[in-house]
């Protein structure tokens, strides 16, 4: 069986991260959340590795969670879940990363890309945040990082309302840095990857620390979404919304 994801050290220290289950269109079990948050750790101890891209496949970079996997390891809620310990990391990765988004990117495929230093997307790339259609409540820090980012009127349309965004309205909001033909796509990501990789690592670490600004404010609303998350995992209502979504069959989707 073939992993569901794919760590491949490259030249010039950079590490891709390749989401590799295109029968569910990259939706992340526990397993790939693991797999994910070992190698971001493992980035972060390495001397030889400089930058980190997020990758997926042709047409997909995540449809989320995979709601029937989170589900049926819910038993400990969502703050004992490994979707939670690699959002956690994300937020605390000291090593740069860039994501190359093509095709569906929701849920955390989604507010993965907002703790990315760069971020690239193909015209197909299309993002969805919808959280509280599902009973739940934004993640990954969205809910402080999101506003920063396209105000809070923006970021009310696509965290309650889950507005899709296509790859030209991301651009136009600031959420990706380029557009690019899709067999063009993750050489870019590896190239700008590369590029940080090799500047020099204090004044480097010490660029990226100010440019993103306070990190406890980051980690303080990654930690209360996760209260609320998990408080919302438990309610009727969300528990009745997610059942509705798993008798459905979908192929994947989601939080």
């Amino acid at each position: 069986m073939a992993e569901t994801v794919t760590i491949t050290d490259l030249e010039g220290g950079v590490r891709l991260i390749t989401l590799n289950r295109p029968q569910k269109k990259n939706a992340l079990t526990g397993a790939m959340y693991d797999a994910m948050r070992e190698a971001l750790a493992g980035a972060d101890a390495s001397e030889n590795i400089g930058a980190v891209v997020f990758g997926g496949q042709p047409g997909m970079f995540s449809a989320g969670n995979d709601l029937a996997d989170f589900m049926g390891g819910a038993a400990g809620g969502f703050s004992a879940s490994p979707a939670l310990a690699f959002i956690r990391q994300l937020a605390r990765t000291r090593t740069p990363m860039v994501a190359a988004i093509d095709g569906i990117a929701v849920g955390i495929g989604a507010t993965l890309s907002l703790h990315c230093d760069l971020v690239y997307a193909s015209p197909a790339a299309r993002l969805r945040m919808p959280f509280v259609e599902l009973g739940l409540v934004p993640e990954a820090a969205s809910s402080y990082l999101l506003p920063l980012r396209v105000g809070r009127l923006k970021a009310t349309e696509l965290l309650l309302l889950s507005q899709p965004l296509n790859a030209d309205e991301a651009l136009a909001l600031g959420l990706v840095n380029g557009v690019l033909p899709a067999d063009m796509l993750l050489e870019q990501a590896i190239a700008q990857a590369a590029k940080l990789a090799a500047l020099p690592r204090g004044a480097l670490a010490a660029s990226r620390a100010l440019i993103r600004g306070d990190q406890a404010q980051v980690e303080a609303a990654l930690e209360a979404e996760a209260r609320a998350f998990d408080a919302q995992l438990r309610s009727p209502e969300s528990q009745e919304r997610l059942a509705a979504f798993l008798s459905r069959a979908k192929p994947a989707s989601s939080a």
